[in-house]
């Protein structure tokens, strides 16, 4: 009986039991994680859930998104950081190229090439010799054999230039050395953007170096012709005496000869001023059209002894719209010669004919200058005006005998201007 009582209670006491452990587990139930993590925090467990997977950023600009961020190279050099972005490359400085003002949607390369479009560089100056800026397409009237033509074309915008150098190492020596102090202001005169190319001449002509941007092979070479190339040093001929070329002579007259005394002229030295006009006429139509194309000739002037005669360099020139720049020196700068420029001697050739190059090509007149200060200010005025020229432009009607030569006349609607442009040029189909 005892036992069957004991047993009894404790069957009773683990009820108990069971009944209470259940209650305080539905009490844990109700009680807020929050809430039970203040009041019993957990023991730390060896295993820990997986940590939520990031939502994937796109990188960063100038970031490798194959390269951890905890790279071992970044973490040696924490000052190290990712290279910005390059700007896009420019081929000439942003807001100098060309726009048409008269369509602004309409620019120079995008004109067709199945019509005989006429594009004219233009420089007006003031009664003072300056240049004048800001002038509209509505100041300017274009006559083309007298009829007044409709511009579709216009800007006052700087080009970029291609320019062909052409150097006479034919001068007297004392003007060429003067020349060659010049080289480094010649080189600084053009702009990064612009491409340059070196032709020398005397009684033959010779590529010094071909077109680049790059001014470092032109100071390579100009370095070398200063050291190396000389001008003529030869005073006047002797045609006479006991230097001259004669035998001896007895009472002015040959000895062993019954006949009258040989007549002795000077030798005549080519200078082949035409022919090195055209070399580089020829490789400047080749360059990119969407440059101003220049011939820069650094010379006295005289022509003797070219195959290439004026008129034919000329309609060369008018028909690929290429200008002739210049500056002058030894006796072409001088005043005396240059009244008589014009004029030819047979057989020596034309005294200077620069002149009538600049002017025909319409960039104004040559300049003549003596001093070493003067001709490096010459290069300087020179690249300047051949790049910031009004640029016109029109498309011209269809007449009989399109091959011919037509005049052109600029009309500039204010007093006291002074324009400067080529007289006419030679149609040329399809260009």
């Amino acid at each position: 009986m005892m036992f069957a009582l004991a047993l009894m209670a404790a069957v009773m006491s683990l009820a108990t039991t069971a009944l209470q452990a259940q209650s305080t587990g539905n009490q844990q139930s109700q009680t807020p994680p929050n809430a039970q993590s203040q009041e019993i925090p957990d023991a730390p467990s060896a295993v820990q859930p997986p940590a939520p997977k990031p939502e994937l950023q796109p990188p960063p600009p100038g970031v490798n998104p194959e390269k951890p961020a905890n790279d071992s190279s970044s973490q040696q050099n924490p000052d190290q950081q990712a290279p910005p972005q390059m700007a896009p490359v420019q081929t000439i400085a942003p807001g100098t190229g060309p726009r048409n003002q008269i369509n602004p949607t309409e620019d120079l390369y995008k004109i067709s090439v199945g019509v005989n479009f006429v594009l004219l560089p233009v420089m007006v100056k003031d009664a003072d010799g300056r240049r004048v800026d800001g002038l509209l397409p509505k100041d300017f009237t274009v006559l083309e054999n007298g009829k007044p033509q409709t511009l579709t074309y216009f800007t006052s915008d700087p080009f970029q230039l291609s320019v062909a150098i052409v150097l006479d190492t034919g001068m007297a020596d004392v003007s060429l050395q003067k020349i060659s102090e010049t080289y480094s202001a010649l080189i600084g005169a053009f702009s990064p953007y612009d491409e340059v190319a070196l032709y020398t001449y005397s009684s033959t002509v010779s590529q010094a170096t071909d077109f680049s941007q790059s001014t470092q092979r032109l100071s390579a070479v100009l370095a070398d012709m200063k050291l190396n190339v000389h001008g003529h040093n030869n005073g006047p001929a002797v045609l006479g005496g006991p230097l001259g070329p004669q035998g001896p002579m007895v009472n002015g007259m040959p000895v062993g000869t019954n006949g009258p005394p040989p007549v002795y002229t000077p030798p005549r030295e080519s200078h082949v001023l035409n022919d090195a006009i055209l070399r580089a006429a020829l490789d400047l139509s080749k360059r990119d059209k969407t440059r101003r194309k220049v011939i820069f000739v650094i010379s006295d002037g005289r022509e003797l002894g070219s195959r290439a005669s004026y008129s034919e360099v000329l309609k060369l020139l008018q028909t690929r719209d290429i200008q002739v720049k210049a500056v002058t020196i030894d006796t072409g700068a001088l005043p005396v010669y240059r009244q008589i420029e014009k004029l030819r001697i047979k057989g020596q050739g034309y005294s200077n004919v620069l002149p009538k190059y600049c002017h025909a090509t319409g960039s104004g007149n040559d300049l003549p200058e003596m001093s070493r200060n003067a001709i490096e200010d010459a290069y300087t005025q020179i690249t300047s005006e051949a790049r910031n020229q009004y640029t016109l432009g029109y498309v011209p009607k269809a007449v009989k005998g399109s091959a011919a030569y037509r005049n052109i006349e600029i009309v500039v609607h204010h007093k006291g201007l002074n324009v400067y442009a080529k007289d006419g040029y030679y149609p040329v189909a399809g260009r």
